[in-house]
């Protein structure tokens, strides 16, 4: 006798598989097209964390991070923090020293002798992007020699700090402050989520720290404001960037968006580099959620 108890779980089966089917079929095609026709070089990588589903174009391909290279160096610090080697809430004194000496930015204009504590210096670094508070969190983490070191334990072979890195200069010269691949940079984001960096619990705090993004018109435009999302984004002259995990409502997905070489180096809200993240975003979100009714703001301009 079958109880209405073993129904309900069958049930529940069946739609859950039913629901998966339909999820695979990740958009590639309209994806694709926008790829192609891209201004310059343009990468992306898909996953459906519900199925496992993917799509990538170019995903492979080695990129600037611009400062999507900011989760890295993260990623570094928050594994001194787990070895006891640096302190969470430590009050750090503010020199400049030439190691993290920028400019123009929030941290840059503090007198000699100011006191930063490490967490805030974080979330300087990954909600509002501050690249003194960056450049000052490589220092911290060990400089870009331990970073990358870090990373090709992580197994990811391309994600790269090269400013201020001893032996990088080349690298530095094409790609500027940081280089990695779609698939590295989704990859690294998604072990965050997971809680497989540094430890589960480093990983739940980056993964909300990284919730809490101030640059939020370009992908993140597209998806609800009720939705949370983990993303960093970077933009240099020739080439955009963004990698988002979204906490859907019917599941999470993962992407990761980056351009290079583009002929549209302007500062704008209409960049192509931008509007190709936008668009994508927008059929992603479309995809997972055909039943929202949800509309981004078409003025979303005014907020740039």
């Amino acid at each position: 006798m079958i109880t209405k108890t073993v129904l309900s779980l069958f049930i529940a089966t069946l739609f859950t598989a039913c629901q998966n089917y339909d999820r695979a079929d990740i958009p590639g095609d309209e994806i694709r097209t926008l790829i192609e026709q891209a201004d310059g070089v343009a990468g992306v990588y898909v996953k459906d964390l519900v199925t496992g589903a993917t799509f990538e174009v170019n995903a492979d391909t080695v990129f600037p991070t611009a400062s999507m290279i900011k989760v890295p160096i993260m990623v570094k610090v928050f594994n001194r923090i787990e070895k006891g080697e640096l302190g969470y809430r430590d009050e750090l004194e503010y020199g400049p020293e030439p190691e993290y000496q920028y400019s123009g930015d929030i941290i840059s204009d503090l007198k000699p002798g100011s006191k930063v504590a490490l967490a805030e210096l974080i979330h300087l670094m990954m909600s509002a992007s501050n690249n003194t508070a960056s450049l000052w969190n490589q220092y911290l983490a060990g400089t870009g020699t331990a970073i990358n070191d870090y990373m090709a334990e992580l197994g990811l072979e391309h994600t790269r700090v090269n400013s201020r890195t001893d032996g990088r200069n080349d690298a530095f010269s094409e790609y500027g402050w940081g280089q990695t691949t779609p698939r590295e940079m989704a990859t690294l984001v998604e072990k965050i989520f997971k809680g497989e960096i540094v430890s589960e619990h480093a990983s739940e705090q980056m993964f909300r720290i990284m919730s809490r993004n101030y640059w939020d018109r370009v992908a993140l435009s597209e998806i609800p404001p009720t939705v949370n999302v983990a993303s960093k984004n970077g933009s240099v002259s020739r080439s955009k960037s963004e990698v988002l995990l979204v906490n859907a409502p019917s599941g999470d997905y993962l992407f990761c968006i980056i351009t290079k070489n583009q002929e549209d180096t302007r500062r704008e809200h209409d960049n192509a580099g931008w509007v190709l993240a936008r668009e994508i975003s927008r059929i992603l979100y479309n995809h997972f959620e055909p039943d929202s009714d949800w509309t981004p703001n078409p003025d979303s301009n005014l907020y740039w």
